[in-house]
């Protein structure tokens, strides 16, 4: 390989929310943190470049946007995923869960029902409730290994008059990858009740292979014109300490409202190095991401050998894309704070406890595979012997 993941970056003491914070958060600075997702990799050669660039400047004022990075956004999906984008298509956010919390705001009313599909991604419960609407929850099924949706209950949530859907695609922390197929059937049921859809597609650019990404606004223009996307470049090349991302939103007077929401707040102005950073990973580091590919898939296979081999009576859940793996612990016996205690006490290491991502995934882990593979091998490790341990 042309570039090193196999070298750990020393990242304590460096204000890292993964490294810095096993202590405060789990009792003991020597546990090993396989729980936030980022990576643990350098970010790519490119993007480095790109950013001393702008340190060397030596002035960090005010920043514009320019045409540049609109276009590299616009040339990245349409190669990679063969999506055509318009310019006047994409607005910048903060963060994903920024648009999330917004879009709730600005397009639904207070008491309002927001389906999301659980087990998910932690936030997506946030951004309901704190913005005073309902969560109306449409559990995932486990067929064959994998969640599928459950399309009738989810209509009857439609037709209990649940306004909008937050939709994970690819799914985190379950890996699925939505097939085409399975898009347009949610999206058949949003255009006849007229459902909004507000798609976190995030880990859009890391999908293994045999597997597809589908942009949900992609099926059709009338799906397009009741979905707001919600992109960033900061998952594929670890960039999310920049705190940069961007919406794709067809419909005008959707985008007009967020845009003129977004200003109000103050949060539209441009970051003095993020677009700098999305430039050079979206036109210089394609390269970069393939390799990353090869070899987080290589983790994800000893992840899925060794706890087969060591530690069986688990079940992970074998993923389709992301960096993450969702592990089955409930043949181990124990509640959310038994699981904390192996991983913390008797382990010492730090996956994501299940429960974080709903009642669903009560006595499962999410493993972050997103690092040397030394340091998966020694995590998983400790975590099998300690689970043996137990009587």
């Amino acid at each position: 390989m042309a570039y090193k993941f196999d070298e750990l970056i020393n990242r304590k003491n460096t204000r890292s929310y993964k490294w810095d914070q096993v202590g405060p958060l789990f009792g003991s600075a020597d546990i090993l943190p396989l729980w936030v997702a980022d990576m643990d990799f350098p970010s790519p050669p490119a993007v480095q470049e790109a950013l001393k660039k702008r340190v060397d400047i030596g002035a960090y004022g005010y920043a514009i946007r320019t045409d540049e990075y609109a276009d590299s956004i616009m040339s990245w999906f349409g190669r990679r995923h063969g999506w055509s984008l318009q310019r006047e298509w994409i607005s910048d956010s903060p963060s994903v869960v920024t648009t999330l919390s917004l879009a709730v705001e600005q397009f639904t009313a207070p008491g309002d029902k927001v389906v999301i599909q659980t087990p998910v991604y932690y936030p997506f419960y946030d951004v309901v409730r704190d913005n005073g609407r309902e969560l109306a929850l449409n559990p995932l099924q486990i067929r064959d290994g994998r969640f599928e949706m459950d399309l009738a209950h989810l209509e009857s949530l439609f037709k209990d008059g649940a306004k909008m859907i937050l939709l994970c695609n690819p799914h985190n922390p379950g890996g699925r990858v939505w097939s085409r197929e399975e898009l347009a059937a949610l999206g058949e049921l949003c255009l006849r009740y007229g459902v909004i859809v507000v798609s976190d597609e995030i880990h859009c650019d890391l999908v293994y292979p045999d597997y597809e990404y589908t942009p949900f606004a992609s099926l059709s223009p009338e799906l397009a014109d009741k979905t707001i996307t919600c992109l960033a470049a900061t998952k594929t090349f670890n960039l999310p300490g920049l705190h940069t991302s961007f919406m794709v939103i067809s419909n005008r007077d959707m985008k007009a409202r967020l845009d003129k929401r977004i200003k109000t707040l103050s949060i539209h102005m441009s970051h003095h190095f993020a677009q700098e950073a999305v430039i050079a990973a979206y036109t210089e580091s394609e390269d970069w991401l393939d390799e990353l590919l090869v070899y987080v898939k290589g983790n994800l296979d000893y992840a899925l050998d060794y706890l087969a081999q060591q530690l069986p009576q688990v079940k992970p859940m074998k993923p389709e894309g992301t960096y993450l793996l969702w592990v089955d612990c409930r043949s181990l016996g124990l509640d959310k704070q038994g699981l904390k205690q192996l991983m913390y006490e008797k382990a010492k290491v730090a996956f994501n406890e299940g429960s974080t991502f709903g009642t669903e995934g009560e006595g499962w882990l999410r493993i972050n595979l997103a690092c040397p593979r030394f340091v998966l091998e020694q995590a998983l490790k400790q975590f099998c012997e300690a689970a043996k341990g137990i009587s």
